[in-house]
């Protein structure tokens, strides 16, 4: 068996997160992968550092809006294949999806779309999660082994929001967008962080303008899902709190393979 360290990081801005010593940071944690979602540039933007840092190859999925949404996997390994779609034209163009078919399982590196801007964006929103179920059960139903991170822009349950009765009506913890939640794991995929972290004050994004993260007023919605399949070799899932940059922390998980 093979043993894999993945990472997945919301770094709300790559080219601001280079200047803040993101190539120094992959290369003292050296995670197998690391997938970063939020990068809001297109490759032209990019210098060769980011584009081919030592080590790596890099793999970058950018939306037609400048500046917004957009991710990228750095990778030690060379993936089979990689997608940039799985879903219906509509999600196509805000640079979202990254699938990477390795010879061990599949990645999912998605930035899940937020629901805040007004009821037509939350509908987007839980059409996106939607399609994506639908795609990505097909894999599982012919025995593929899935691992999905991201920004998934909800929190599940109550545990994995500070303050979970002051946002029962906002975006990222509606009943709806926690019932599609109840639905990912009712369909087989595993919480990792929750295998070997039970209690509360856990969290992997704090609100900026409130300077939330000094109290540690956060929201846990930025996740590692995967197949049943892959449980029995799931070693460890974490959050990285102290990795500061950004709105968000990074968060990994150990696997064999």
């Amino acid at each position: 068996m093979k043993k894999y360290r993945l990472l997945s990081w919301n770094v709300n801005g790559i080219r601001a997160q280079e200047k803040k010593g993101f190539l120094e940071w992959l290369d003292k944690e050296s995670p197998d992968i690391l997938c970063v979602q939020e990068t809001k540039a297109h490759i032209e933007q990019l210098s060769d550092n980011l584009i081919n840092p030592k080590g790596y190859k890099t793999y970058w999925c950018s939306g037609e809006k400048k500046g917004y949404s957009g991710v990228a996997t750095f990778s030690k390994i060379d993936p089979k294949k990689t997608e940039t779609v799985f879903c219906s034209d509509k999600y196509h163009n805000e640079g979202r999806i990254l699938i990477h078919h390795f010879d061990d399982f599949v990645l999912f590196n998605i930035y899940f779309p937020n629901g805040q801007r007004d009821n037509e964006r939350l509908k987007y929103k839980l059409g996106f999660y939607d399609e994506f179920l639908d795609f990505v059960d097909k894999l599982k139903d012919k025995g593929k082994k899935i691992i999905i991170c991201g920004d998934v822009n909800t929190a599940h349950k109550e545990i994995d929001l500070a303050r979970p009765k002051e946002n029962v009506n906002s975006s990222g913890f509606l009943p709806i967008e926690r019932e599609w939640m109840d639905k990912l794991v009712e369909h087989g995929y595993v919480d990792t962080f929750r295998e070997f972290t039970k209690e509360n004050g856990h969290y992997t994004y704090w609100d900026t303008i409130t300077r939330a993260r000094e109290r540690n007023v956060g929201w846990r919605i930025d996740y590692f899902f995967i197949s049943p399949n892959l449980l029995k070799g799931l070693k460890k899932a974490f959050t990285m709190p102290d990795v500061m940059g950004s709105d968000h922390c990074p968060i990994g998980i150990e696997i064999e393979v």
